[in-house]
């Protein structure tokens, strides 16, 4: 017996053979693509300064300035070791504390001595520290020296001073010179480091008539330069 349904199976079964070939090939191009390697990207490139040049001139302007701060601070470092090198261990400066070495050196006058030397000669103004033998305080004083290490002095009934025999003849002492009651014994003889300082103001001044010679050690440097105070 012949079966009916056996043509419009196979017609059936071309249909579905055809719509599953087109998923079938449809499903290979996908794989493909899938499969396809993937071009990598390509990285951009940092864009670069648009002003360059504005950029490079900050950059010397701050260099610049660093360097400015650099030299200014140098200079004053510099200029500050100078000054400490002039006035702390070459020269000094002092006011003058009395008037001692009055009319040529006045109470306030400003005085500027040199310190390296240590060896003063006859007629050196000298900035000296002096103990006081009755009250243990130590003075800053001015005076002059009039007689050096190894001289003889005395100090004659006339009012003169007299070294190594000599009367010494000072045209610009207006006062005679007294010995002060308690201070040392004449002729006095000096030691190799000591010298006979006294003040030109010889009836108020106070000097090696009340408290003997002064010793290279106490004296602090010679005058070099005096700066007059304006009087009101």
């Amino acid at each position: 017996m012949k079966d009916v349904t056996e043509e419009p199976i196979k017609d059936s079964v071309l249909l579905v053979d055809d719509e599953t070939e087109e998923e079938l090939t449809e499903a290979e191009d996908s794989d493909e693509e899938k499969n396809e390697p993937e071009e990598p990207s390509e990285e951009k490139e940092p864009e670069a300064p648009k002003d360059t040049e504005e950029v490079e001139e900050k950059i010397y302007r701050r260099e610049r300035s660093v360097k400015q701060y650099q030299w200014f601070f140098g200079y004053l470092i510099a200029f500050l070791l100078i000054v400490w090198l002039l006035f702390f261990q070459v020269l000094g400066l002092t006011q003058m504390p009395n008037n001692d070495m009055s009319p040529r050196i006045d109470a306030g006058d400003l005085l500027v001595f040199y310190r390296i030397d240590n060896s003063f000669k006859f007629q050196n103004v000298v900035v000296y520290m002096k103990e006081m033998p009755d009250t243990g305080e130590t003075k800053l004083l001015v005076g002059r020296v009039l007689a050096v290490g190894g001289d003889i002095v005395e100090i004659s009934s006339g009012g003169r001073l007299i070294v190594n025999g000599n009367t010494l003849i000072e045209p610009k002492i207006f006062y005679s010179t007294e010995p002060r009651e308690g201070g040392p014994e004449y002729p006095l003889q000096l030691g190799e480091d000591e010298y006979f300082i006294l003040a030109d103001s010889r009836q108020e001044g106070t000097d090696s008539r009340y408290f003997g010679p002064v010793s290279s050690s106490e004296i602090i440097g010679s005058v070099i330069t005096v700066v007059r105070r304006n009087n009101p």
